[in-house]
């Protein structure tokens, strides 16, 4: 299968979007790594190289956004949801600007630049915000797909996107929509709903599950918030229990989110596979993933779990 790394795809769709007088992108002497430089070449007057200087970045980019400009800030999650967060609250969310704030290098598939480095709790930083949109998509093409629809959108994004190359899973056109998840396989037995690369472990699992007499629906929720309550409810109407991937902590991430969901709505069994209440390590990123539990087998182990809690099993 195919693979592409997000923030490769993302320089492309900024470069794409360079046509456009009012995009404006920002980075905080990253551009290399980020793929803002992309951008950087084919609009150099609309390109602003901040520095290391991330909560400056992000109020200038409120400050051209105030005077009708659409800004994209990019940086490393570590920074774009902490060093900054202040910023962001004060300068971009609570006075709704039109500030898309992308981050790169999440999750423990970083690998070795460490701990300070592996972002796990960038969602739930983000998600607690009012006005805060947050998407994480599945792979390169859902980047692209995602970053032109940020564009149009009107008011402050958080999107989150990994270091390493991931197998593409959605077609080369595919379309976005905020606030939409995707149903990628049907099935009747439990719902598997997964964010990020661990889409593609859902798959996996589904595919395994299949083979022991289980029925997996995968749904990708790309979008974080809002998150689709419908599309989750009629999902675990027909499966009876579900279960969560993402590579981020379980605290306040998409398990929190779709934890919210069902005790809002429909209570039901419900397993969280993501990094517990835990730093990660320098370490091979695939090493590190099957350390931390985010593999297809723990995927495949929680399905079976949750099934045990339905009441007819």
């Amino acid at each position: 299968m195919k693979k592409a790394a997000q923030r490769m795809y993302f320089g492309k769709a900024l470069a794409a979007l360079a046509s456009r007088s009012d995009i404006v992108v920002l980075d905080a002497d990253l551009g290399g790594s980020t793929r803002t430089s992309d951008f950087e070449k084919v609009a150099k007057e609309r390109f602003i190289q901040i520095g290391i200087a991330e909560q400056n970045m992000i109020g200038v980019a409120a400050g051209l956004a105030a005077s009708g400009k659409t800004v994209f800030a990019s940086t490393f999650a570590v920074f774009a949801s902490g060093r900054c967060w202040e910023q962001i609250r004060q300068a971009v969310a609570y006075p709704k600007l039109n500030v898309k704030i992308v981050a790169t290098h999440c999750g423990i598939s970083v690998g070795g630049d460490g701990a300070s480095h592996q972002a796990l709790e960038d969602i739930a930083i983000m998600r607690a915000l009012p006005n805060m949109t947050v998407i994480s998509p599945a792979d390169a093409n859902e980047a692209y797909a995602a970053t032109m629809a940020i564009a149009d959108h009107k008011g402050p994004c958080y999107m989150r996107m990994g270091r390493a190359d991931f197998p593409l899973i959605t077609p080369e056109d595919t379309k976005f929509e905020i606030g939409k998840a995707t149903v990628l396989k049907e099935g009747n037995d439990v719902t598997l709903i997964g964010t990020g690369q661990m889409v593609t472990l859902c798959l996996e699992a589904a595919e395994t599950l299949s083979e022991k007499g289980i029925s997996a629906e995968v749904i990708n929720i790309s979008t974080i918030k809002p998150i689709d309550t419908d599309g989750i409810i009629r999902s675990v109407l027909r499966t009876g229990c579900a279960v969560t991937a993402e590579e981020h902590s379980i605290i306040g991430g998409l398990g929190s989110a779709v934890s919210e969901c069902l005790s809002d709505n429909i209570p039901i069994p419900l397993e969280r596979v993501g990094t517990k209440d835990t730093f990660g390590e320098s370490g091979d990123p695939n090493e590190l993933m099957k350390k931390y539990g985010l593999t297809t087998e723990n995927i495949i182990k929680a399905s079976e779990r949750v099934i045990s809690r339905k009441g007819n099993r």
